[in-house]
């Protein structure tokens, strides 16, 4: 036990101007119940007259109401000193997420558009997660780790929040690629309980995914995909020099027509023994991903200890309390002996 002395809720310390607004409010009362009393006559009089009022027995209580209220505030700023041990088990799987960013995810065939919803997929399937580690790959024409594989749910959500189609200046779509990069960031020391989930439109670029899948397999890496967009194909909005949203077109000035590939998608799972799923406007897909991932075997993957600050703001507070119920229980009167 030991550390230095921090505060959880800094922003409250702000407060602690009130204590001397406090004492000014405090101190015109007492020169306001003066002037009265002289303007009622005889000051010396008055206090023989009042002889059972004690004077310091009032500024006794006026300062347990200051300090009082200067703990109660430092409680709120919540003072933590010291570290705590503690042990953490969990039970899962390791999921990396690889997520198209390339262009043709902008198609609007999914509302907003494909990556927005892939996005809200996404975000939905993390917030269902428990105990499992999850990652995030990016990918259009070259793949990297967006975020390692991580127990903090928050911080890949962040790192989710970041993907856009602009993230990776390679156009294309390597589908091969992201499949590994996703399976090189796991321990390659584990032999199962590693998941990839793979959420694309399949338009792949001659970068050999159903070998990349086969790669994976041998490193016992399950394999989900997800396909966004529809077979039909969908134009590509972009913006002109001017800002204005436009299509893009080929080199014949025809426009460029995003369709989603189901079938390759579908052997990538296959091979893995993982599943495909066509993404709608619902979430039924990412209902079902999560179910499949719920039944997969799981094992102590890790034992973590850490450290956590320990509040300290309980023992402010019952001295505050302490001291308002002594100002409460304490007269202003003194006893007068005849």
């Amino acid at each position: 036990m030991g550390g230095y002395l921090r505060f959880a809720n800094p922003s409250a310390l702000h407060l602690l101007f009130l204590v001397p607004v406090l004492c000014v409010l405090l101190w015109l009362a007492f020169r306001q119940k003066r002037r009265v009393i002289e303007q009622l006559g005889n000051l010396e009089l008055i206090r023989k007259m009042s002889v059972a009022t004690s004077p310091r027995r009032q500024v006794a209580k006026a300062v347990l109401v200051v300090l009082a209220t200067t703990l109660a505030l430092l409680a709120l700023a919540r003072p933590q000193i010291g570290t705590k041990l503690m042990t953490v088990k969990r039970r899962g799987v390791d999921i990396v997420i690889a997520i198209d960013v390339s262009s043709s995810m902008l198609a609007e065939d999914l509302k907003p558009n494909r990556l927005e919803k892939a996005k809200r997929e996404v975000a939905g399937l993390i917030d269902r997660l428990q105990g499992d580690r999850v990652g995030l790959v990016a990918f259009a024409g070259t793949a990297f780790v967006q975020c390692p594989l991580t127990l903090d749910y928050g911080a890949a959500k962040m790192f989710l929040d970041y993907l856009d189609t602009d993230l990776i200046p390679l156009p294309g779509t390597a589908i091969g690629k992201a499949l590994k990069v996703a399976t090189a960031a796991f321990d390659k020391r584990e032999r199962k309980h590693k998941v990839i989930v793979l959420v694309t439109d399949g338009e792949d670029h001659d970068s050999k995914p159903e070998d990349a899948a086969k790669a994976a397999q041998q490193q016992g890496v399950r394999i989900y995909t997800i396909g966004m967009g529809s077979k039909l194909g969908e134009p590509i909005p972009v913006s002109n020099e001017q800002g204005q949203t436009e299509y893009k077109r080929d080199e014949k000035g025809e426009v460029v027509l995003s369709k989603l590939d189901p079938v390759t998608l579908q052997k990538i799972a296959l091979t893995t023994n993982g599943k495909y799923h066509h993404a709608s406007q619902g979430e039924l897909e990412l209902q079902r991903i999560y179910e499949d991932l719920s039944k997969l075997e799981r094992k102590q993957l890790q034992t973590r200890k850490f450290t956590q600050h320990e509040d300290r703001f309980q023992l402010l507070l019952a001295l505050a309390i302490v001291l308002l119920v002594v100002e409460w229980a304490m007269t202003d009167r003194r006893r007068v002996w005849r």
